[in-house]
């Protein structure tokens, strides 16, 4: 990688993933297998908890008023349409190819969730107003996504097979 100036970092990751991939299949048994996968996903597990623990902590830091809030629904309404206008017109575009259900674009855009690295990226931002404000817009984004969409998933999911059963009859 440093030859061809490349990523040194990102190239010990691509062979990790290959070497990995293929080590899995041919020197794991199922039981072995089952036991790495259990334990990477307690490691996932416990990273999320310490991110975030450390996400509450920069909450509590963030002033708040009033136009901070009617620009973090303002950021939740533009992040659901551009999330709609790629997912639809993504669709659109490949629905036969995909084989997809007819309301599709309905979950694909609606269960589009946001969650931790979209904070950890902002709270990587150098100190000041403009960090602390796109902080609290992107809190607000995530918060929206995981107590509405995530709550609500499910829902627009059933209504698309409902719609199904309708047009099949």
């Amino acid at each position: 990688a440093s030859h061809w100036h490349l990523s040194g970092p990102l190239a010990m990751v691509m062979m990790g993933l290959m070497v990995g991939n293929r080590g899995r299949e041919l020197a794991m048994s199922d039981k072995t297998r089952h036991y790495i996968d259990l334990f990477w996903e307690l490691i996932d597990e416990i990273l999320n908890a310490i991110l975030f623990v450390l996400i509450g902590l920069e909450v509590v830091i963030i002033a708040y008023s009033g136009n901070l809030f009617i620009a973090g629904g303002l950021t939740i309404i533009i992040a659901l349409l551009a999330r709609l206008i790629v997912v639809g017109m993504t669709t659109k575009t490949f629905s036969r190819q995909l084989n997809l259900p007819t309301g599709a674009w309905k979950v694909l855009t609606w269960g589009g969730l946001r969650g931790g690295i979209s904070v950890a990226l902002v709270l990587q931002l150098p100190m000041g107003t403009e960090r602390d404000i796109l902080l609290a817009l992107t809190y607000a984004v995530v918060i929206f996504s995981i107590l509405v969409q995530g709550l609500s998933v499910g829902k627009v999911a059933r209504s698309i097979r409902t719609e199904e059963k309708t047009v099949e009859l």
